[in-house]
């Protein structure tokens, strides 16, 4: 009997209040995912309560399938196409 897995796609989750760096972040995510031909679920968070719950001091702040991963600015893109793809 053979088993299909079935893959789950990442959550990745941007931390922050919309500010540019926090958009740029979100681009990044987005245009590494597309480049390595991978789906994956961002979320953009806003609320300071739900960012605080992350331990997130400074952001923006990355999440990934619900560990903090990053925080405090714009992450370089061997980070980012790690995540996408790991």
């Amino acid at each position: 009997m053979q088993f299909n897995r079935v893959n789950e796609l990442k959550n990745i989750k941007v931390l922050g209040s919309g500010c540019r760096n926090c958009e740029n972040t979100a681009n990044v995510i987005a245009a590494a995912a597309r480049q390595a031909g991978v789906d994956i679920e961002l979320e953009k968070l806003t609320d300071i309560a739900e960012i605080m719950a992350y331990g997130v001091m400074s952001t923006p702040g990355i999440v990934v399938d619900g560990t903090l991963l990053h925080s405090g600015s714009i992450p370089g893109p061997d980070d980012v196409q790690a995540w996408v793809t790991g």
